[in-house]
């Protein structure tokens, strides 16, 4: 059992990226929201973020696309701490520090991760012991893919994508990422995959969409750990959106391919690109040739799955 941790030393978390291998997108719901089953893996790309003792709650960043990263309300590691201190009736007296390592706006869910981050470590520097599912619920009251960020690992995400179930998974997957100029706007990017659904006489309302679903040889290939069989298994609904919208992303997907990977696809929303390699040495082969092929501005590996937002220290269990 681990001990109590003295109050007022900083508590320092770090939380993973994410791709998700499956996005089955249903139809447009009343309340704007599509329901989704999303297989998310957790990958070895993390923000940290560092909770300090402050009168105010006050926030600072800092790492490769730190610019972009709003230092306000709208910064869902403000929005969590917030959302804590008032489930405990307490002030958010908090000073964050976000070290940025996941891609910003990259729809690898970096805001997602600095968000789990920020909630586990106010509630530890802040001694309030929250349940494990009391933070689970709070995650998703910030958004449908900070639960994951929390839980990590391999999991399926219901309803918007936040009801998580976890899968069975073998080994490791080698990725690679290729990364954008520019964001995609997530909303903007359901909204096409909507218009073209209707363009195309398929009907874009939940009424009309089926239900997503987990594809079934996909989760075999996750529990078997076999990659040439996940790589036949990747799919996004959201990639023809993201597409129209960003067209050169097909030069970046046909890249990667032509490259060695097994696989690519958009990763959720993008503008990412995400391949599956075969082993450690082809995902450094692939980034390289990625980097000299002028389709991305930059190429990351990676690995999964890996855990969930953990304490940097291992003082949160």
């Amino acid at each position: 059992m681990t001990a109590p941790r003295p109050a007022g030393i900083p508590v320092t978390v770090r939380a993973p990226a994410k791709v998700n291998v499956q996005l089955a997108v249903g139809g447009l719901r009343p309340d704007g929201f599509h329901d989704l089953a999303n297989v998310f893996l957790a990958v070895s790309l993390h923000d940290t973020v560092t909770a300090s003792p402050c009168d105010t709650l006050e926030i600072t960043c800092t790492g490769p696309g730190a610019a972009q990263v709003p230092l306000d309300d709208t910064n869902l590691a403000v929005r969590a701490a917030r959302l804590l201190a008032a489930r405990h009736g307490r002030a958010p007296g908090v000073r964050l520090h976000i070290d940025k390592d996941i891609p910003v706006a990259g729809g690898m869910a970096g805001g997602s991760a600095d968000a789990a981050a920020a909630l586990l470590a106010c509630d530890t520097l802040w001694g309030t012991a929250t349940p494990r599912a009391e933070l689970l619920k709070l995650c998703a009251e910030l958004g449908s893919d900070v639960p994951f960020a929390l839980a990590g690992g391999v999991a399926l995400g219901r309803g918007r994508g936040e009801l998580l179930t976890a899968l069975e998974v073998t080994g490791t997957f080698h990725w690679v990422f290729a990364l954008a100029d520019g964001g995609l706007s997530t909303p903007a990017v359901y909204r096409e995959c909507d218009r073209l659904r209707e363009a195309a006489g398929t009907g874009f309302t939940a009424d009309e969409v089926p239900a997503p679903e987990p594809d079934p040889e996909l989760l075999a290939a996750l529990r078997e750990g076999d990659a040439g069989a996940l790589a036949g298994a990747l799919a996004n609904d959201l990639q023809p959106a993201a597409l129209s919208l960003r067209p050169a992303l097909a030069a970046t997907l046909d890249a990667g391919r032509a490259a060695g990977a097994l696989a690519g696809l958009v990763s959720g929303s993008g503008p990412s690109c995400a391949f599956l390699t075969a082993d450690a040495a082809s995902a450094l082969a692939v980034a390289e040739a990625l980097e000299k092929s002028g389709t991305c501005r930059a190429a990351r590996t990676a690995t999964g799955p890996v855990p969930g937002a953990a304490a940097v220290d291992g003082t949160v269990g």
